[in-house]
């Protein structure tokens, strides 16, 4: 179970290509899914705001404007339904004068002095100051009687504004020889209505007609003419803000002047920069005519457009809002998923995620660990396999080394015990119990560094009963790497070599080192042998089979599979110089790890 364990962990620390991908993923800047989906949902809310907000404000607006159109209409058909009225009793005033009898009899009438100031006073006056006590605007009534012995009766000066009600009677010659009579006399007109002598200057209209005798032939006994305030025959201007650009006009059809006004319109009607309104009045050459400013219409759309705009500004706030918490939220359960993801490169199928409801985030996170636990389980069987069968290979390995030596200690000690060597040979037999006992390690295939040097030195302390002095050996081991573990049996076959293929002449010198560098250590076996020719070194480096090199590829195969291809033997030879083994070996490894249960 402990080896199941460590194998899983030593999974972690193997695929590079994970670091690589989790490197790639680091360098790249992460942004969440939901939060990309969040930028379309903001446009698309900040798209439904801007219309939304501009159909409202086109609809207001235009509800406003034919709403200020609509009051600007009815004001104006208040003013014309105003002025009809007006007009209609001033003609009903006249009427009454033009059909009493009594009234005619008197104009008519020729006395002395006496008499007709008498006259005047019963029949005349009254009848004339009557209609204008009930009349509720102020009027002057003038009288002007064919009669020459008629008396005058003078009123309010009439180039005066009209300041009260007032009646005159005034002699027909007053007005005889004026051209505006004349002009209305050669044109036989009668009930009009005309702006006379000081009515434009003083803002008035006057209604002008004749009285004629109804009794006995036809004639013409006198003229009566009313004189009206436009203002009051218009009625109240409050309706027509006047000071916001609106203006208001009497015109005269047939000759189409302005007889009254209020107000100024710049420019003409007819560039749409205003609305033309215009009125008719009933049994008269006058029309209303009203210029509304299209600003005027829409004189509320500034203010509307800005509550709109706060009104779609807070409505979108608040619905960018509501996304980022459903966007946040869902971040949340997506960020657990690729944190899980993530894991999963990393070689963690360890790791569980678990969301509670029932949407797609609880059927992915089903999903992700079902998948995990088979991944889990499918490593777990597959690396088993794969330790097993390297731990076989490597275990074949190991095996093959021991016989060989073997094989000669024994032929040696059978040599020494022919001639009788009885104490060499228990030398040699204490020697290689001790040696199998360093080899066989309890089972384990590593062994600490010291160790492995006494093996070696058990080795040497072997030959050295065979070859008494014949050999030196020198050590030249950092402390401070004693202690690493390394695979048992890599440095006495090199040193097993030197007897069997460096030696010639009467000594040899063996010298073995080590020393760390940086995560790794080195290991040399160096020796001043014979050394090895060119080309049976190319042919041990490039794997041929030679029976010289049999320790060398045993030991190569045994490092490689222990510790990776990163590792390994290097040799360098020259013919006649000796020879040097290197070892590479790391001094941190997860199969080591693993062998002491780290």
């Amino acid at each position: 179970m402990r080896r199941n364990v460590s194998a899983l962990s030593h999974i972690r620390a193997l695929p590079k290509g994970s670091a690589r991908v989790k490197r790639f993923l680091s360098g790249k800047k992460y942004i969440p899914f939901t939060y990309k989906m969040l930028v379309p949902y903001l446009v698309l809310v900040l798209l439904t705001d801007i219309a939304v907000g501009y159909i409202s404000f086109t609809m207001l607006v235009q509800s406003r404007t034919e709403m200020a159109e609509t009051n600007i209409r009815t004001a104006l058909e208040q003013t014309r339904n105003n002025i009809v009225y007006q007009m209609d009793e001033i003609k009903r005033m006249s009427n009454s004068l033009f059909l009493n009898t009594n009234f005619q009899n008197a104009l008519q009438f020729r006395g002395d002095i006496v008499e007709n100031m008498l006259k005047m006073r019963d029949d005349i006056v009254p009848y004339m100051k009557s209609p204008l006590q009930l009349y509720g605007n102020k009027l002057r009534l003038v009288l002007y009687p064919v009669n020459d012995s008629m008396l005058e009766i003078p009123g309010d000066d009439m180039t005066q504004p009209i300041g009260r009600s007032d009646y005159y009677v005034l002699s027909y010659r007053n007005i005889e020889h004026a051209e505006w009579f004349r002009s209305i006399a050669s044109l036989n007109q009668d009930n009009i209505w005309i702006q006379i002598e000081t009515d434009r200057e003083l803002g008035n209209l006057s209604y002008f007609r004749k009285l004629v005798n109804s009794s006995g032939a036809p004639s013409v006994i006198g003229y009566v003419r009313v004189t009206a305030r436009f203002d009051e025959l218009l009625g109240n201007f409050d309706t027509f803000p006047i000071e916001r650009g609106i203006a208001l006009r009497l015109l005269d059809k047939a000759t189409g002047t302005s007889v009254y006004e209020r107000g100024e319109a710049s420019g003409d009607a007819r560039d749409g920069s205003y609305l033309l309104l215009t009125e008719d009045i009933p049994g008269s050459n006058f029309v209303i005519e009203t210029r509304v400013p299209r600003s005027y219409l829409s004189q509320d759309a500034s203010r509307m457009q800005r509550v709109i705009e706060t009104v779609c500004l807070i409505s979108f706030l608040v619905m960018a809002f509501i996304g980022y918490l459903v966007a946040r939220l869902s971040g949340k359960k997506m960020k657990r998923i690729v944190t899980l993801v993530q894991s999963f490169q990393e070689g963690n199928f360890h790791k569980r995620i678990g969301f509670t409801g029932n949407d797609e985030f609880v059927f992915i996170a089903d999903a992700f660990n079902r998948m995990a636990r088979s991944i889990q389980e499918l490593i777990r069987n597959v690396y088993e396999q794969g330790i097993h069968k390297k731990q076989a290979e490597l275990d074949a390995l190991q095996a093959q080394i021991s016989p060989h030596f073997l094989y000669n200690t024994l032929s040696t000690i059978g040599s020494l015990a022919n001639l009788g060597e009885a104490d060499k040979v228990t030398q040699m037999v204490h020697g290689l119990s001790r040696f199998y006992r360093l080899t066989l390690n309890e089972g384990q295939v590593d062994i600490s560094l010291d160790k492995e040097v006494e093996q070696v030195k058990t080795y040497l302390d072997i030959q050295r009963v065979k070859y008494a002095d014949a050999f030196r050996v020198y050590y030249d081991i950092d402390p401070d790497i004693l202690h690493i573990p390394v695979i048992k049996l890599i440095l006495q076959p090199f040193v097993e070599n030197i007897f069997k293929h460096a030696w010639f002449g009467e000594s040899i010198a063996i010298r073995l080192t080590g020393k760390r560098l940086g995560d790794r250590i080195e290991l040399k076996v160096i020796d001043n042998g014979i050394g090895m020719r060119p080309d049976t070194l190319r042919a041990m480096r490039s794997g041929s089979p030679d029976p010289t090199g049999y320790g060398l590829r045993n030991v190569e195969e045994r490092i490689k599979l222990r510790y990776g291809n990163d590792y390994g033997i290097r040799i360098g030879s020259h013919y006649g110089a000796g020879t040097t083994v290197q070892l590479i070996l790391p001094i941190d490894n997860a199969e080591i790890r693993e062998d002491k249960g780290a």
